[in-house]
């Protein structure tokens, strides 16, 4: 979490003066080398078991299995040129003034480091050239899937941008909340997929149907997880790697559930949603993973709200077009839990800071929880004072349990629920 300095005014000065202020300045320290070891040890937790079902456990089509093994080293490929990318893209943000100091560090040497923001903006720039690149591998030019897919993208695109211009005029929180609905269009009006859902078991006696058809409204209701996914990401937030972190874990788990639903059915359509899914979580995980190495505690970058609803976009149109919603829901616990205990707030029912941030204690290094309604806060709470860093991973470890549960209950309730 960052608090801004915007960009100076600029106007009416001469050519010789603007080309000085674009300069950085060289009392700004070079930015500190990622953290690939890390990022390596977690990529080995989350990858190992993706590839063991896909090549080994599952009798996968060979074809399908070429198509996501290019997708896989394409990402990989991104990944490589992302963490390149990072720091040059921090030397143009820097000199543009658009910056940050860490707040949870106030009072100490790192706390008056200017931290360069919106990098979020060039893991944006990498996905969608590499999503882009890969229908040229997968899909011909009469592919039923072919439109959806670019229209995923166009919505995905317009979110990036659309994030960028908030980490630049800083847009408020009420129109903040309806941007995401107007960076679903491209993918609400392309859609030719279904509008029924299976009604649970149980209730099948009091509905009268197993399938019911909604229609609109089920395109309404795409618009709203398109919403809230990007705007859950948004708010739960403000240590070091957690925006980067919670998308890194969600990601691993909707690509181990595609590949299992892709092993588990016979059936041609099901297979190549979920597969459409991994073409376009692939690509966000491996991304996320080199910003992730330059953000992880202490930060060199911040990923600015550029990041925070592409990530959100692209996970919701993940979930939209492989057709699994309410499993996303599920990975998605601690955001619907930080969402509801943030609600008084956020609908100013009780005042509402602009940085719902815990105390720092700069002789301690502590964390010390606040009555905002944050999970962050809450969790300090809870658990008493803390590091910034041991609070990330605690959030981040209740991620994963998160998503673990998800998979326990999709196991035990197979055959009763639905």
């Amino acid at each position: 979490m960052a608090t801004r300095r915007k960009s100076s005014s600029t106007a009416g000065k001469p050519e010789e003066i603007l080309s000085e202020d674009r300069k950085a300045s060289p009392d700004d320290p070079p930015l500190a080398s990622p953290k690939l070891g890390l990022i390596l040890s977690a990529s080995a937790l989350f990858f190992a078991p993706f590839f063991y079902l896909l090549f080994y456990h599952y009798q996968i089509e060979p074809e399908l299995r070429r198509s996501i093994a290019i997708s896989a080293a394409m990402s990989f490929g991104g990944f490589v040129v992302a963490v390149r990318m990072i720091p040059v893209a921090a030397r143009y943000v820097l000199r543009r003034n658009m910056f940050g100091y860490d707040i949870n560090k106030k009072g100490t040497p790192q706390g008056a480091i200017k931290v360069p923001e919106s990098l979020g903006i060039v893991i944006g720039i990498v996905y969608l050239v590499i999503a882009i690149l890969f229908q040229h591998f997968n899909f011909t030019s009469d592919s039923s899937w072919l439109v959806e897919y670019n229209a995923a993208l166009a919505s995905i695109c317009f979110m990036i941008l659309l994030g960028f211009v908030d980490d630049v005029l800083d847009i408020p929180w009420r129109i903040k909340l309806v941007l995401p609905s107007f960076a679903a269009l491209p993918l609400l009006m392309a859609y030719a997929g279904h509008t029924t859902i299976i009604i649970p078991k149980p209730l099948v006696q009091y509905v009268g149907v197993a399938v019911l058809d909604l229609g609109w409204i089920y395109k309404l209701y795409m618009g709203m997880l398109a919403v809230f996914c990007t705007n859950s990401i948004n708010i739960h937030a403000g240590l070091n790697g957690l925006e980067a972190g919670q998308t890194v874990v969600i990601s691993a788990a909707i690509l181990i559930h595609n590949i299992m639903q892709i092993g588990a059915s016979a059936d041609p359509e099901y297979k190549q949603a979920h597969a459409f899914s991994i073409y376009l979580v692939l690509p966000l995980l491996t991304t996320s993973l080199a910003l992730l190495s330059y953000n992880w505690y202490p930060s060199s970058v911040f990923v600015g709200d550029t990041y925070t609803y592409f990530a959100g976009m692209a996970m919701a149109v993940v979930g939209i077009l492989g057709h699994f919603s309410e499993t996303l829901l599920l990975f998605f616990l601690p955001q619907v839990l930080n969402f509801l205990y943030s609600c008084p707030q956020l609908f100013k029912i009780i005042p509402c800071p602009r940085h719902r941030l815990p105390r720092f204690d700069p002789q301690t290094g502590l964390l010390t929880g606040t009555k905002d309604g944050t999970l962050v806060n809450l969790f300090l709470r809870l658990f008493g004072r803390c590091s910034e860093k041991s609070l990330c991973i605690r959030l981040l470890i209740f991620q994963a349990l998160s998503c673990l549960l998800c998979f326990g209950l999709r196991h035990f309730l197979a055959g009763w629920y639905k």
